[in-house]
């Protein structure tokens, strides 16, 4: 089976950008789970958190991987940031594909993401430290997920368009995605 290519990281690390640039030369399509979630909900990540939780917007990224075993083709998959959290969305992660992590320091993420207001989980008093935690936290969950880590700091997008594909053409050399 060719897997499809998941982009996992933190808010900010590139996952959108990347996806959508690495799509075109791989010529697959580009499914952002966040906009996957925002067109089956009818309303903005925003507004799913405020009117539903957390733990309903985690429970629709997992309805959303489960879909990806649908498609007939490989995906370009953007992960939203806390998708890996849940240890049954790495189990199926692993099934789906190949992964890789957008490694960025807390920073350059803070510099990207400090004026987005939608960004429900930094809407509070102290947005730089509320990123340094969640990184903390998460960073090994990503590790522990990714078949591939790429540093995203210096945000030079040929050089990690071509280091991404050349990990992902390698990682998938020989395989097929099985006809139906």
């Amino acid at each position: 089976m060719k897997p499809h290519l998941i982009l996992i990281g933190y808010m900010g690390s590139g996952k959108s950008t990347l996806g959508c640039t690495v799509s075109y030369p791989l010529k697959q399509c580009l499914i952002d789970t966040d906009k996957w979630i925002e067109q089956k909900e009818g309303h903005t990540v925003s507004e799913i958190f405020a009117a539903h939780g957390e733990a309903y917007f985690r429970q629709r990224e997992t309805d959303c991987l489960k879909a990806m075993f649908q498609e007939r083709e490989p995906r370009v998959l953007a992960l939203g940031g806390g998708t890996p959290l849940r240890q049954e969305n790495r189990d199926l992660m692993k099934q789906l594909g190949f992964t890789v992590y957008l490694h960025a320091e807390p920073e350059t993420i803070y510099e990207r993401v400090k004026g987005d207001k939608n960004r429900p989980l930094l809407q509070c008093d102290d947005p730089r430290e509320r990123i340094r935690q969640m990184m903390r936290e998460r960073d090994p969950v990503y590790r522990e997920a990714a078949d591939y880590i790429l540093k995203v700091d210096d945000w030079d997008l040929k050089r990690l368009v071509n280091e991404l594909q050349e990990a992902y053409r390698h990682e998938t050399a020989g395989h097929q995605w099985p006809q139906h």
